[in-house]
């Protein structure tokens, strides 16, 4: 007989795994909401400014996918921050009033500025002025991104902490403090929210995408739909490569204020010079849970980590792995790495070829590429969730960079049949939460349609040829 122990998981690994799923979920409606604020406001602005269909017929779709995903943020957010008290209590007692005050001010100043404007988008626009839907946009669009700023400044603070000093109080060991500025503005602080709002852009962007190509192939002659995958491969022009020219300094960044992470991103385990990995691949099994050069096939630029590293010295010595006693899951953030710039450079890729194709005035009538953005329209968000693993698991064994362990900030009373039952209840609830936010996406697009004019059927399959489209782009 199966011993049941023996299915549990112990408290300090299975809390790990359930704010690691939490987050990974929540996440997913935090950068939807984030990356669809451009589009609003433009779809909104230019509906008000032009009195076009088009943009009435956008703005209404997109004002109703934000709105349920506002409504999915704020179910899964929610207990996001009952889990410090219930899963790590000695780092809400250790950084309660580092924390306190950002997510306070997330709560006041920008969920309630996003709930109430959204409310006028959705069911103003008969009663306000036009002036004040406009403002309406623009006010849900600043309240989104406004959120990911107190969010951000709490996880960047866990990552390069300042702005505080270490006191006595009630016996324990707690973090005061002493310079709210340094504090919210640390050094992290801005490298993480450039780069974090243009994920949930290019995120979004490739969504747009993925569903205006597909009412495209549709009904090829909506014009509403063909502006608005002209618009997201525009601003994938623009945030595709912006987001790995910032990550290349973000990257130099990394390995200035947390080299261990840094070390994990390249399997670095020798101190001394660095290769850079341009494609690495296992040649064996072990390969996947142990990345290491010796069993690894990889095609590499000599040194050209260091100068990266450096900025500038193919000399430079780069601390390895060996030098620290305990280490992150390297695989994890060595493979979640490289998913992440691949797709990154796939984006590029993506926004090149619908560049010119729309220069050629061909952007909706090829083949290939509405099948490719369609095919393309969750990549983003596996390249967010990817890249938001390697900044969270990269600074294991730290909650708190240099601070505090996750080991020491995890519930001491905590038992390890609560937390495995705990974690399956939240694995269930949040996955169902997402099936229900893809049926939703997947009934407004239907809905669309109809309004629209087109009848599916059962037998429809967008891979197939797509009657009057040319094939030859």
């Amino acid at each position: 007989m199966l011993d049941g122990s023996a299915l549990q998981l112990s408290p300090e690994i299975a809390s790990r795994a359930q704010f690691g799923w939490t987050i990974s979920v929540h996440i997913l409606f935090a950068a939807l909401s984030i990356g669809l604020a451009p589009f609003i406001i433009y779809f909104t602005w230019k509906e008000v400014r032009t009195d076009d269909e088009r943009f009435t017929r956008l703005r209404s779709f997109w004002v109703k996918v934000f709105a349920a995903g506002f409504v999915m943020g704020t179910v899964t957010g929610i207990p996001m921050s009952f889990q410090f008290g219930t899963n790590f209590p000695q780092f809400s007692s250790v950084a309660g009033e580092m924390i306190g005050g950002p997510l306070a001010f997330e709560a006041k100043m920008a969920f309630f500025l996003e709930a109430v404007f959204l409310g006028v988008l959705l069911f103003g626009r008969e009663r306000v002025s036009d002036r004040t839907f406009i403002l309406s946009s623009v006010l849900v669009g600043f309240g989104a991104w406004l959120s990911g700023f107190w969010i951000l400044v709490v996880n960047s603070w866990m990552q390069t902490p300042q702005g505080y000093e270490m006191i006595t109080r009630n016996g324990m060991e707690v973090a005061k403090l002493t310079d709210p500025i340094a504090a919210f503005f640390n050094p992290r602080m801005t490298w993480m929210y450039v780069h974090m709002i243009n994920a949930a852009v290019i995120s979004v962007a490739l969504l747009v995408a993925g569903v205006s190509a597909y009412i495209v192939w549709k009904k090829r002659d909506s014009e509403a739909w063909g502006t608005a995958l002209k618009i997201a491969v525009l601003i994938l022009l623009v945030s595709a490569p912006l987001q790995a020219i910032h990550g290349d300094a973000y990257g130099r960044h990394v390995e200035d204020t947390q080299p261990q992470k840094f070390a994990a991103m390249e399997a670095h385990y020798e101190t001394g010079t660095a290769d850079l990995h341009l494609l690495a691949f296992p040649t064996d099994p072990s390969a996947l849970t142990d990345p290491r050069a010796e069993n690894l096939f990889t095609i590499s630029l000599p040194r050209v980590g260091s100068f990266l590293a450096s900025g500038g010295d193919f000399n430079a010595e780069v601390l390895g792995l060996n030098e620290y006693e305990e280490n992150p899951p390297v695989a994890m953030v060595f493979w979640s790495f490289r998913f992440m710039v691949g797709l990154g450079f796939l984006f590029i890729a993506l926004a090149l070829w619908g560049g010119y194709l729309l220069y050629r005035g061909r952007l909706s009538d090829s083949d290939r590429y509405l099948k490719a953005m369609i095919m393309a329209s969750p990549f983003g968000y596996a390249a967010l969730l990817t890249g938001w693993y390697v900044t969270e698991i990269g600074r294991q064994p730290w909650v708190i960079q240099d601070q505090l362990t996750t080991s020491e900030a995890v519930s001491t009373t905590l038992t390890a049949t609560e937390a495995t039952l705990t974690l399956v209840g939240f694995l269930v609830i949040y996955g169902a939460l997402v099936l229900v936010a893809l049926y939703i996406l997947r009934w407004l697009i239907q809905d669309e349609l109809r309004e629209l004019g087109v009848q599916e059927t059962s037998g429809d399959r967008w891979y197939g040829p797509i009657p009057g489209v040319s094939d030859d782009d």
